[in-house]
């Protein structure tokens, strides 16, 4: 979350404009009665407002928010049927770390956790140990952890509790890897980007290594492209180091969005459990899990893979809680939520799902690349995402153009520069979720339409001052 500093203005609005700040018919009965003035917005109010009144000037600010059924930056979910809003209104009020007293809902994240431990192929379901988090950030912090802990024990005998071991990952990844490293005092070395490549590439990724590594990130579908990186392959290029050299390198996969895709659309894939070198796995619940936000898993492949001291057993409310997620109080009504679609979709409802997403994607890519005035970077065909820029001969305007023009219809598509080594490649991403429909597709499709014209009559790009572009980590 962003930090946010208090309201930098010394003195408030004035009286005339606080009165006419306010709806008059926003008055409890009669509007020309008590509610002569809207309430500060920076200080608490000397009062109580009436429930009908506090909602009605909430709303009409959040108003101004964008759509989010129109926001083809983030990967959240951002629908879902009217019985799932239902059940989490049900589940709201109930903190999820009461496990005795809300035993059924920590029965479901059980079973959620059970679910996915099959899904990704885990030697023996019932073993794999997992839990629910707030998202893939909480999810990853844990898995760093565990990786950093089992390095620690494994050399214990040569390092003291002051050494600094690394974490290998490529530069695409997300930016609550960034935080880990930083948290935890690992350091961060990162597979730079490189031509065509944009995301990690198996062998540098094995050179990065030593003895210091706790282990190396590989991630199913970087949120930069879309593209799934080359698991199989990381580990096989670590499964040579360790024969050269000794180095027993773990794997952890953040499969925040593809961990929720692959299992249904490339199940020739092997990218998860089945891989001996993958010790954990991560996902957003929140994304191609197609829940609300916020709810993240993170699954080991054996209790052998999460060390003891990282788990916490509390005497809590009468009884003894095993815990080691970061976060304690949090509401139960996303993981009810999880299970609620796990239960209604199963396998077939969810390769139904992500296929319509990836057709949506695929679709939309090659429509948007038969303009002529675009270039493809991926196409949707492995998250339903997909990237392009500019083509090569295009002077008249860039994608920071397309994006603020597109912004004027309510559609919210980033643009952004890539890092390390394509800092001179800036790119539009649209990600396709359930709920983005074919029409909806088709209307994005007629607005870029009627832009394009515009924007080709340009001189030059109205966007020159690459250092204020402001990049998209979602």
């Amino acid at each position: 979350m962003p930090l946010h500093q208090g309201s930098n203005h010394v003195r408030g609005p004035s009286e005339k404009r606080r009165r006419l700040a306010l709806n008059p018919f926003f008055g409890e009965a009669d509007p020309t009665a008590t509610m002569t003035s809207a309430p500060p917005r920076h200080q608490l109010p000397d009062g109580p407002l009436p429930p009908s009144t506090a909602r009605g000037l909430v709303h009409d600010e959040l108003m101004l928010d964008g759509n989010a059924r129109l926001n083809l930056a983030t990967f959240v979910t951002t629908w879902m049927e009217p019985e799932a809003d239902s059940l989490m209104g049900e589940c709201r009020d109930k903190n999820m770390i009461d496990k005795d007293e809300y035993p059924r809902t920590a029965e479901l994240e059980r079973r959620c956790v059970s679910m996915l431990a099959n899904l990704w192929n885990a030697p023996d379901p019932s073993a794999a140990v997992g839990c629910s988090t707030t998202g893939s950030s909480e999810a990853c912090m844990l898995a760093g952890l565990a990786l950093k802990r089992r390095w620690a024990a494994r050399n214990a005998d040569r390092y003291p509790a002051t050494a600094r071991p690394n974490l290998v990952m490529g530069i695409n990844v997300q930016i609550c890897w960034d935080k880990f490293c930083n948290f935890w005092e690992v350091e961060a070395r990162q597979v730079p980007m490189e031509g065509s490549r944009f995301h990690l590439d198996p062998q540098a990724a094995a050179d990065l290594c030593d003895e210091n590594t706790i282990g190396v990130v590989g991630i199913l579908g970087s949120t930069f492209d879309g593209s799934y990186e080359p698991i199989a392959e990381l580990c096989a290029a670590l499964d040579a180091l360790q024969e050269r050299t000794g180095l027993d390198i773990p794997v952890h996969v953040d499969g925040a969005s593809g961990a929720m895709v692959a299992p249904f659309l490339d199940e020739d894939l092997v990218w998860d459990f089945r891989l001996p070198r993958v010790s954990s796995i991560n996902t957003s619940g929140h994304k191609y899990g197609l829940v609300y936000p916020g709810v993240g898993w993170v699954l080991w492949r054996s209790p052998a893979e999460l060390p003891e001291e990282l788990v916490f057993r509390v005497n809590y409310l009468g009884g003894d809680m095993p815990t080691f997620a970061l976060n304690f109080s949090r509401p139960g009504a996303q993981v009810v939520a999880q299970y609620y679609t796990f239960l209604r979709l199963g396998r077939e409802g969810y390769r139904a799902v992500q296929q319509a997403s990836r057709d949506v994607a695929s679709t939309l890519a090659a429509q948007i690349e038969n303009l002529g005035d675009f270039h493809l970077l991926t196409r949707g065909d492995e998250l339903p995402v997909f990237a392009l820029t500019t083509a090569p001969d295009m002077r008249a305007y860039d994608v920071f153009d397309v994006s603020r023009r597109l912004r004027e219809h309510g559609w919210l598509v980033p643009a952004y520069t890539f890092p390390a080594n394509r800092q001179d490649l800036s790119v539009l991403r649209v990600v396709c979720r359930n709920g983005f429909s074919s029409d909806l597709a088709e209307l994005l499709m007629e607005d870029l339409r009627l832009l394009l014209p515009d924007l080709r009559s340009q001189r030059h790009p109205l966007s020159q001052d690459r250092d204020v572009q402001t990049a998209f980590h979602h």
